[in-house]
């Protein structure tokens, strides 16, 4: 492989879980109070496009103002306070880094958002290329036009690029791009390994995969 790609949420930092706790106790609930929502029609995917599933699927009760609110507020105590980063994941990127390898983050989440985690963690140096589902004009995950994105702004072809995701929705558009892909974690989001070429359950699973296709 001759580039990387690495989603945040949930690879990067821990912050699918956080994430999964609030859709499922409060932002659900809040904008679909008569029916349960699988948490997993949302996990991955941008949350404009969310407030659209779901008005389509299900019908919502507030509106869209209301609807981002729910998540910025969330947003600021998860990124701001809550997540870690990913055990082992700083000394890999470096790692890549020092070896000229190009590497991506590819995001669901606004710049707002993911601006918060390369500051707390000092990542921004870190990575050639940030795509944001925000940055695009058509549909983000599980479509694969953010990854096609990340490849022509990191000059690869897709097909020598890898890609670490835990949705189903991100391991998807990955896939659907031509990438190389690596479902890391356990019980994000169902069907996450559908589409995945490596599985990978723990930080040094997912350190041994990156490193033995892009260095072997």
């Amino acid at each position: 492989m001759n580039a990387v790609c690495f989603d945040m949420d949930g690879v990067l930092v821990d912050s699918e879980d956080y994430w999964i706790e609030r859709h499922r106790e409060t932002i659900l609930p809040t904008a679909v109070p008569d029916q349960t929502v699988p948490v997993e029609d949302v996990t991955g995917i941008f949350y404009e496009e969310a407030y659209d599933i779901l008005t389509e699927q299900y019908g919502v009760a507030i509106d869209y103002e209301a609807f981002v609110s729910l998540h910025e507020d969330a947003a600021d105590q998860i990124y701001g306070e809550k997540v870690q980063l990913t055990p082992g994941v700083r000394t890999v990127l470096e790692d890549l880094r020092s070896a000229g390898v190009p590497v991506a983050m590819v995001t669901s989440s606004p710049p707002e958002w993911y601006g918060i985690v390369l500051e707390r963690f000092g990542l921004g140096d870190l990575f050639d290329a940030v795509v944001s589902a925000s940055d695009l004009d058509g549909p983000g995950k599980p479509e694969p036009a953010i990854y096609e994105r990340a490849a022509a702004e990191l000059g690869v072809d897709p097909g020598e690029t890898l890609t670490v995701e835990d949705s189903q929705h991100g391991t998807a558009a990955a896939r659907q791009a031509g990438m190389t892909v690596v479902s890391f974690g356990v019980g994000a989001a169902e069907g996450a390994t559908e589409h995945a070429d490596f599985v990978a359950e723990t930080p040094g699973e997912m350190s041994e995969i990156v490193r033995s296709q892009v260095f072997a």
